[in-house]
């Protein structure tokens, strides 16, 4: 069995006695009524070196017009004038894009063999465009089948020609690349196909100002098509920069949040709470999906401000003013925090104000009613539950009947009246244990979920 080294080697040898073979046979059948009319030649030849600058490549293969020109080439001139465009068209193609040399070799192999073995198909059945004993049947819709027909073995042939080459390169099997680069196309090429043979009869049928016309339209329709293909590839990569960064922004904030966990696990335990249960209440409140996100990851980060707080602080029974005023200024810290990472503008007005009170006696702004932000207002309300509740909280807990009346005794002061008896709805009907502080384990679910939900950019809640 030859080695890999000795079987490309063999194969590098059999495409160049091929394309040798092939640009002699080529030259040697040539015949003078091939190369007329002049303007037809040249037409051809400008379409497939223009349509192959012009063409895209997209995941599945190549989008291109310089193929319509070279079957064009074999129906309406002969197989000489198609096997010098062709390989025209790869000289070209190959040295723009630097290809190495057993690239340059497949690409001549295939466009020479492929246009040649097309030509002689038409020369067979036909004979030539320019006789006029074939002149009844190049008018007729049997010559378009046979156009159609020949461009579909024409292509079929060059996909051939090229499996193989990366078969013998790479070691993709031949039934991989045609299910994922051979099928998908199969639609364009059939359309494709029929353009051919539609612009061939018009050709022979009513003369060159026609065909003239519809190559114009088509190399107008490629570029433009190339334009787009192009613009949708940079807004994909865009796309795909702006999600990379936001993962990395995200990671940033999970890793403090994770970092002040380990610190403060009532704090980690809290904030998962928090996130869940303001989740929770944006939906019964009738918020959109991206609101609800928006409400989720600021509820999660809301005490991230505390990370610059130190442990006695953290962990103090008892606070002094000066204590105070530091847990004060958490709001603060948190949202510049969050505030310098892209995207996340309203997280940080969410976390900036979630300690405001509606009657305008809260901090750091003094804000009132719905001048707070509906996502703050839900995070005050979610949060001073859970602080009630909680057995980990630096108060006694209170039961979920207590803590309802308080949040009713605080609606119109401290809190939003009405988002507070949305929440003691969503409650009495999912039950109290729904909203009762989890394990640890809870936390890092609730990151789990902020890393599969966080979009770039989250709209304001007002």
């Amino acid at each position: 069995m030859h080695s890999p080294k000795l079987t490309r080697r063999l194969f590098w040898a059999a495409e160049v006695l091929l394309l040798a073979g092939t640009l002699t046979t080529a030259a040697a059948t040539s015949r003078a009524q091939e190369w007329r009319p002049l303007l037809l030649v040249v037409l051809l030849l400008v379409l497939a070196l223009v349509g192959q600058r012009l063409s895209v490549t997209i995941r599945s293969g190549q989008l291109t017009a310089a193929f319509i020109a070279l079957v064009l080439a074999m129906c309406l001139l002969g197989p000489a004038p198609a096997v010098l465009f062709g390989v025209l068209a790869m000289i070209g193609t190959s040295a723009l894009r630097r290809l190495p040399p057993a690239q340059w070799l497949n690409n001549l192999t295939t466009f020479s063999v492929f246009p040649l073995v097309g030509g002689e198909i038409v020369r067979v059945l036909v004979g030539s465009v320019n006789d006029p004993h074939s002149r009844h049947l190049t008018q007729s819709v049997t010559f378009a089948i046979l156009v159609f027909a020949v461009f579909m073995v024409t292509v079929t042939l060059n996909f051939a020609m090229v499996a193989l080459d990366v078969r013998i390169e790479d070691g993709r099997s031949l039934v991989s690349q045609t299910r994922e680069l051979f099928i998908p196309l199969l639609p364009g090429h059939v359309a494709a196909g029929a353009l051919a043979a539609a612009l061939a009869v018009a050709f022979t049928n009513l003369g060159l100002p026609v065909l003239l016309v519809s190559i114009l339209v088509l190399l107008i329709f490629q570029y433009l098509t190339a334009a787009l293909l192009r613009s949708e590839d940079r807004a994909d990569k865009l796309e795909a920069r702006s999600i990379h960064l936001a993962s990395l922004q995200l990671g940033v904030l999970v890793t403090l949040v994770e970092t002040l966990a380990l610190r403060d696990r009532t704090t980690a335990r809290h904030a998962a709470e928090v996130a869940r249960s303001a989740r929770a209440l944006a939906v019964e409140s009738g918020c959109s999906e991206a609101e609800q996100d928006l409400v989720h990851t600021a509820g999660l980060l809301h005490d991230i401000g505390k990370f610059a707080l130190p442990d006695r602080i953290l962990h103090a029974e008892a606070l002094t003013d000066q204590d105070r005023a530091a847990i004060r200024r958490h709001p603060q810290d948190g949202a510049t925090l969050v505030g310098r990472l892209d995207g996340y503008g309203p997280v940080a007005d969410a976390i900036l104000y979630h300690h405001e009170r509606v009657d305008g006696g809260g901090y750091p702004a003094g804000l009132i009613g719905n001048e707070i932000p509906l996502s703050s207002r839900i995070i005050s309300i979610c949060s001073t539950y859970d602080t009630l509740t909680a057995r980990d909280s630096y108060r006694p807990p209170m039961s979920p009947e207590d803590a309802i009346a308080e949040l009713r005794r605080s609606a119109g002061t401290q809190l939003d009246s009405e988002l507070v008896e949305s929440f003691i709805t969503m409650v009495e009907r999912m039950g109290p244990s729904a909203f009762a502080r989890g394990e640890d384990a809870e936390f890092e679910a609730e990151l789990a979920f902020e890393r599969r939900t966080r979009k770039i950019a989250q709209p304001s809640l007002r």
